[in-house]
């Protein structure tokens, strides 16, 4: 009992690590949104230097990831307990992202009350999915996975596709990224849905695998993060389907497969998340072998998650304003307004304040750890 106790302990802190990882470097992207005075695209290779572009490109990994792992977490954590509590809980917890989305959240990027602009970023498309899920979770395991499948594979058949009227609004916002002017409210659909529920679908089935023995589930963590890597490359190779923006030949080789690996985030294309989901699904079976101090860093991050992320926010924001007020002439009051600092300044500012973050986050996981107040499990 032990042992199996010792294992599954494993699983879930490979799971951890990771999500921790991502959280991290997630927050290097949104210190670069308020830090960086590079005025152009970070992936646009007619401006950007390498390093710009990987360090945009390497935050790529952040959003599927997450959104994966919750869908395998909502699994792990309902495995031994009725499909309408699992469902319910999916349910209060995806309205609450989407409340969190329009209140603290927006707040965090904008520190203004005008909400004639409203953005929708990862938490409403993590809250929406999460919705989605609440009703799937009645539905044979095989076919929530055929359901995501097909919508990962799938959506990118559909980007021609532009409507108008309500019908078109409403498809606006489950696959076309951009503005929405909507009774003189101005929407700005960030994260459509339909590829992120696709995700979460297809991460909850992915959370049957940790219930298998170490050695059969770190063979299929190898072959089907292996497999996705291959499938990406020649997709990508061919530019005929699986991201609407094609990769092209560059002045030097580098610069090349820089091209190669630019795909499309808004809405995640197939070769997207081919090229982030892969990797990561490969990284896991590593990662159950991080346990010295390095994977406890990360296991503090992943294990609080949502305390992490909208927390980064409001610090983020508030060094930069600080900052812009004593950097001469300059102010900042948002993300659209910045003081304008070189990378490497935006590399220091992002690991203070990682390292600000660290004894906050290990102090709410030590309070979640120690109360199981029904409340704590939504922060």
């Amino acid at each position: 009992m032990v042992i199996a106790e010792d294992s599954a302990r494993k699983r879930i802190i490979a799971i951890d690590i990771l999500r921790g990882l991502v959280m991290v470097v997630m927050a290097l992207d949104h210190t670069r949104d308020f830090f960086s005075n590079f005025k152009f695209e970070p992936t646009d290779l007619q401006h950007a230097s390498t390093i710009m572009f990987l360090t945009r490109w390497i935050t790529h990994f952040c959003a599927p990831v997450f959104v994966f792992l919750s869908g395998t977490s909502a699994f792990l954590s309902g495995k031994n307990k009725p499909v309408r509590q699992v469902a319910m809980r999916l349910f209060t917890r995806g309205l609450w992202l989407i409340v969190l989305e329009f209140t603290f959240v927006r707040e965090g990027w904008t520190f203004d009350l005008d909400y004639s602009h409203i953005f929708l970023q990862v938490i409403w498309a993590l809250g929406c999915s999460m919705i989605f899920l609440s009703v799937l979770v009645f539905l044979q395991r095989q076919l929530i996975l055929a359901i995501g499948i097909v919508m990962i594979f799938g959506h990118n058949a559909m980007d021609g596709i532009h409507l108008h009227g309500t019908i078109g609004v409403m498809w606006d916002f489950l696959h076309v990224q951009g503005p929405l002017n909507y009774h003189g409210d101005h929407i700005m659909i960030m994260y459509p849905l339909i590829p992120w529920m696709g995700v979460m679908a297809v991460g909850y089935c992915f959370g049957a695998l940790f219930l298998m023995g170490a050695r059969k589930r770190n063979r299929l963590l190898y072959m089907i993060g292996m497999s996705a890597m291959m499938l990406f490359v020649v997709l990508r190779a061919v530019n005929i389907y699986g991201d609407p923006r094609p990769w092209s030949a560059q002045p030097v080789w580098w610069r090349s497969i820089l091209s190669f690996i630019n795909c499309t985030k808004y809405p995640p294309s197939l070769l997207y998340l081919l090229m982030t989901l892969g990797p990561a699904v490969t990284l896991l079976p590593l990662l159950e072998k991080m346990t010295g101090a390095v994977g406890g860093i990360f296991i503090v991050y992943g294990r609080v998650p949502l305390f992490y992320y909208v927390l980064h926010l409001y610090l983020i924001h508030s060094i930069a304003i600080i900052a812009g007020y004593l950097t001469p002439g300059n102010t900042v009051v948002s993300v659209f307004a910045h003081p304008g600092y070189s990378l490497p300044a935006v590399y220091g500012f992002w690991l203070l304040t990682v390292v600000i973050l660290y004894l906050p986050c290990r102090w709410f996981m030590g309070v979640k750890a120690r109360h199981k107040n029904w409340w704590l499990s939504y922060l």
